[in-house]
């Protein structure tokens, strides 16, 4: 009888430990949703590091959202694209992030040929032109970002701001142009070297394009440290004139009231390829992976355009706003190869030979 009240309690037990591990709990079913790599997020590491300079409104609410989705944390350091390449150069032999999002293909071009970044073909990666991606897929296009000119409204009409890159050296405009210092910022390092480019794919001389650069000089107020401060220079009137992309220009005025307007010069404007990379050797690579797809599907995609006047690389995104369909860009014919190769030379000779360093304020916060 004994033997039976055990064996009886043996096939009991077993039954209740067999329903357990075949069930789980809700949590881990959630869980063992497969994200779109193809990983399960049960193999994720527990955080992801991400180095972008989108700002902290767009990186705050990604951080949540993909907090929320996978339940591992993202850390995000706001910085400008250039010291991001620069810091993750230095960083080479000890790799702290695993995820750079957002730059200028140019800077992500040098990444690639120094070896910082590694390769990851995304699932859309049908969507994307051969453009708005490296050919062995060691970064991809996100957006496209065209420059402007950038005024101040309550203090320049319409019809009085400039329209074209020459009109920037008109010299009415002296002490009316505030600049992003462009050492740090990609995009600005991409405006300058676009400039200098102009002259320089007929003549293979860049000293026109200095000559440029000096007369804009002339007529600046200031080189700022960052975007925040050009931005509240240019809304307080301390200055009335920049040059910035677009995107940007448009959320800040829609979204928080700066008296900003722009004109897309007449002549062309160099058209930046915004993208994102993994980083080579990155410690939590699943967690990148599943942060590279997350950020690029169509629903952020879609909330990056109408949020965040991003305008997607992707070509399956519907119902975009109106301000997008309706932008008419003239495109810089640019060679980016030769941008690149050159563009730390050129920058280097603006910075100890056209600066006007009384006007550098990158130092000052």
């Amino acid at each position: 009888m004994k033997k039976s009240w055990l064996l009886l309690l043996g096939i009991v037990l077993a039954t209740l430990l067999a329903g357990c591990m075949a069930g789980g709990s809700d949590d881990e079913g959630k869980k063992s949703d497969s994200s779109a790599n193809g990983a399960e997020d049960s193999d994720l590491e527990e955080k992801v590091v991400v180095y972008s300079p989108h700002g902290t409104d767009i990186l705050t609410e990604f951080q949540q959202q993909f907090e929320e989705k996978y339940g591992i944390k993202m850390e995000f350091l706001d910085m400008g694209s250039q010291e991001i390449l620069d810091r993750v150069r230095s960083e080479k032999n000890n790799v702290q992030a695993d995820i750079w999002w957002g730059a200028p293909q140019v800077n992500f071009n040098q990444a690639a040929d120094e070896g910082l970044l590694a390769e990851y073909k995304p699932s859309y990666a049908d969507t994307l032109d051969e453009l708005y991606h490296d050919e062995n897929w060691l970064w991809s296009g996100t957006s496209i970002t065209p420059q402007v000119i950038m005024y101040n409204t309550k203090e320049i009409s319409d019809e009085e701001a400039p329209k074209d890159w020459e009109d920037l050296l008109d010299p009415k405009w002296e002490d009316e142009i505030i600049i992003r210092y462009p050492l740090a910022s990609g995009g600005m390092r991409t405006i300058f070297s676009a400039i200098i480019y102009d002259t320089y794919k007929d003549t293979e001389d860049p000293q026109a394009g200095y000559d440029w650069l000096k007369k804009l000089d002339a007529n600046t107020k200031e080189y700022s440290a960052n975007p925040e401060i050009m931005y509240n220079q240019v809304a307080k009137g301390v200055g009335n004139i920049s040059v910035w992309n677009m995107p940007d220009t448009v959320q800040l005025a829609e979204e928080k009231g700066y008296p900003f307007g722009y004109h897309i010069p007449e002549s062309g404007t160099p058209v930046i390829t915004e993208g994102i990379a993994m980083i080579k050797d990155a410690p939590h690579p699943k967690a990148a992976e599943a942060f590279y797809e997350f950020v690029n599907t169509p629903e952020a995609a879609k909330l990056l355009a109408e949020e965040y006047y991003r305008i997607p690389t992707r070509d399956d995104i519907d119902e975009l706003p109106d301000w997008i369909k309706e932008t008419e860009i003239i495109p810089m014919d640019m060679d980016w190869g030769l941008v690149e190769e050159k563009q730390d030379e050129w920058m280097e000779y603006w910075d100890n030979n056209i600066k006007n360093t009384d006007k550098d304020k990158s130092d000052d916060n």
